[in-house]
């Protein structure tokens, strides 16, 4: 628990210094809590964590153009400084968006449409090693049933070092073919005549495909195509 002796020591990243400025003043009040560095850029979180170590960051997902972020940055924080749990505070948050970076290691989801006090809700939550998502988040994954698990966990359960956005969707080999092909840029009557199939059935396997990876247009499937294709 942390305490005004023990205070969770926090960085923060946004590309905008307004944002930080705001979370700054949000959190400095919190005796609990010490911001130890606020960053717009990746790179200068990452040196700084070379640094100094700490115990949560709060983390934009999408930054300016050229910089790490995203998926990337979260398994690179992962990768190299496990001992620090990942809040992300985004306006993206599609069911997609919330399961492939919670999968990839973030501890904490939150949209940046979130009360000041969820902020600081999420922060001690995550801090104490929890998992956190806004209740709407967490509903609308489950009324999907989309798994929010990492590929580590999923390995440990299957025997299997197979992880990743495929492994973990339960998509079915048909489906698979099927988003390939989109992800190519074939129309389902295209798909159909490929594979012999009705335009029916195609139609069909491609939507069963999207509510398992909680997308709902062409455009959301490309923003997590490395991820499919990764799988």
């Amino acid at each position: 628990m942390a305490s005004m002796l023990n205070p969770i020591r926090l960085m923060l990243l946004d590309d905008h210094a307004l944002i930080l400025q705001g979370f700054s003043r949000l959190l400095t009040p919190h005796k609990d809590m010490q911001i130890v560095g606020c960053f717009t850029r990746s790179r200068q979180l990452m040196d700084a964590l070379r640094a100094q170590s700490v115990d949560v960051v709060v983390m934009d997902y999408s930054l300016s153009p050229g910089e790490v972020d995203g998926l990337n940055l979260i398994r690179g924080l992962r990768l190299r400084y496990p001992g620090a749990r990942l809040l992300v505070v985004s306006a993206l948050h599609t069911p997609a968006t919330v399961a492939l970076a919670m999968r990839c290691g973030a501890s904490g989801f939150l949209g940046k449409d979130t009360s000041s006090d969820e902020v600081v809700l999420a922060i001690r939550k995550v801090a104490a090693g929890q998992i956190y998502l806004h209740s709407a988040m967490a509903l609308e994954l489950k009324h999907n049933e989309i798994s929010t698990r990492s590929s580590l966990e999923t390995s440990a359960d299957s025997g299997s070092d197979q992880g990743g956005l495929t492994g973990l969707s339960t998509l079915s080999i048909r489906e698979r073919e099927v988003l390939r092909c989109c992800l190519e840029g074939m129309s389902v009557t295209k798909i159909a005549g490929k594979f012999s199939r009705s335009i029916k059935t195609i139609s069909t396997q491609k939507q069963s495909a999207y509510k398992k990876l909680g997308v709902t247009s062409d455009n959301e499937l490309f923003k997590i195509r490395s991820q499919f294709e990764n799988g």
